[in-house]
């Protein structure tokens, strides 16, 4: 076995939103391959790694011919002869090479595409699937999903202001029983959409994509959807959303424009903890906008021991602010994306960083994704306890999920997280028994 690379190959091809992206190849001197794909996001955090984009007409600026240029030129040549098991080493070396604090040099897609190709040669040279690779002698544990219904945000033309409308199963006995209870939810939410005429279409991450006349109205549906599919409110099946706070606030001013208000911090936590009230909401991402500690601080003292508070643009999947947060008591779990932080390895670091501190993990893939199914690896590898990708429709989503259950086949001792079942234990109703689950109603 050997694992010194010989070639690093990158190439231009397509995501799931009709844009170029960077595909990389890693080729070991013993033949074996290494192939990972650069996920892209819509809704972007500051201080996260930034793709490198051509600008221009073509594809609306979005070209990546320039980063597939650098993946080979500048990083295939620094990287021939490395060793692809010391990723921590390679991942350093990409960080050198660009210079910047941001990657924008070499562009975070040519780097996290490289980064996590030589993960995948390594745990090919080593005759190993890749989570079986990074679980090393820890239990295998698989992370309890949570999956989008309805789009919104900038996944869905801002047709709601609140960017995902998720379900999460927090008292599921395994990866494979969440996602039925998840499938029947979303059957059920597009057949009363349909049925009351407020069906558009399919969002970014393959959600529907709802004519809701405001962002309360998604809350209701997402009610009568659970219940139609006929599981327990809040036990059974539960709501997580990710508000995406940043794209419609700053400075402690929000604007909702589907309600047509405004608001300061305190309203908002106002009109948060009324739906956390009135709604069985296990998780919340990103209710503020970055700069808002004021408006974290107040959700978390508010609710932190019975509802998820999860940082994403908060954190950006960087150690430092992972630790500040923690120290302030902002958010009490963190979203783990490899290209918001731009190698495998500060990935792990953000994420060991915030185990360390008592968080909850996610590991998180992006809107803009592929075939590419490394985020699934990942979170069953280092036990990330939960997993977002999006829904469960649209193939570059159902590639993870599926990539999942496959896992969960091959482990014959794997632990199911049950990381929120603790929150699911306190009940906004209790879950009707199966004989009275009424599958096929509207």
């Amino acid at each position: 076995m050997t694992t010194t690379i010989s070639q690093v190959h990158g190439r231009r091809i397509w995501d799931s939103r009709a844009r170029p992206t960077v595909e990389v190849d890693v080729t070991l001197a013993g033949g074996v391959l290494g192939r990972a794909i650069a996920p892209a996001g819509a809704s972007t955090g500051t201080g996260e790694a930034l793709d490198l984009r051509d600008g221009g007409e073509a594809f609306g600026g979005y070209d990546v011919r320039t980063a597939v240029e650098h993946v080979n030129g500048e990083i295939a040549n620094r990287l021939q002869g490395r060793d692809a098991a010391d990723q921590r080493a390679i991942d350093q070396l990409l960080v050198e090479i660009d210079g910047t604090p941001n990657k924008s040099r070499l562009g975070g897609n040519a780097i996290v595409a490289t980064s996590m190709a030589v993960l995948q040669a390594a745990a090919a040279a080593n005759h190993l699937p890749l989570w079986r690779y990074l679980q090393g002698n820890e239990p295998a544990k698989l992370p309890l999903p949570e999956i989008q219904i309805f789009g919104g945000g900038a996944h869905a033309d801002r047709r709601v202001d609140i960017q995902d409308f998720m379900v999460i199963c927090p008292t599921a006995g395994s990866f494979a029983e969440a996602l039925d209870h998840t499938a029947e939810v979303y059957r059920a939410a597009g057949r009363l959409l349909k049925a009351r005429g407020l069906l558009q279409g399919v969002a970014d991450e393959g959600g529907y994509w709802p004519a809701f006349e405001s962002n309360e109205q998604a809350l209701e549906l997402l009610c009568q959807a659970i219940a139609a599919a006929g599981f327990g409110l809040g036990t059974e099946v539960a709501i997580s959303l990710d508000v995406a706070a940043a794209q419609f606030g700053a400075g402690g001013r929000y604007r909702l424009a589907r309600d047509g208000r405004d608001f300061g911090s305190d309203e908002l936590t106002a009109l948060l903890l009324g739906w956390i009230d009135r709604y069985p909401i296990l998780s919340i991402e990103d209710p503020f906008a970055p700069d808002d500690e004021t408006g974290f601080r107040q959700l978390m003292d508010a609710v932190g021991e019975r509802v998820q508070i999860v940082g994403d643009d908060l954190l950006v999947s960087d150690v430092a602010r992972v630790q500040a947060a923690a120290a302030k008591r902002l958010c009490n779990a963190a979203l783990i994306k490899p290209n918001q932080a731009g190698t495998v390895s500060e990935a792990k670091a953000a994420l060991d960083a915030a185990r360390a501190a008592g968080m909850a993990t996610i590991a998180s893939a992006r809107s803009g994704e592929s075939e590419d199914v490394t985020i699934a690896h990942l979170a069953v590898g280092w036990a990330a306890g939960q997993i977002k990708v999006g829904s469960i429709a649209r193939g570059e989503r159902t590639a993870k999920w599926n990539e999942i259950l496959r896992i969960e086949a091959a482990i014959s001792a794997a632990v199911f997280s049950n990381d929120l079942a603790f929150l699911a234990d306190t009940g906004r109703g209790g879950p009707r028994p199966a004989a009275s689950r009424k599958q096929d109603q509207p």
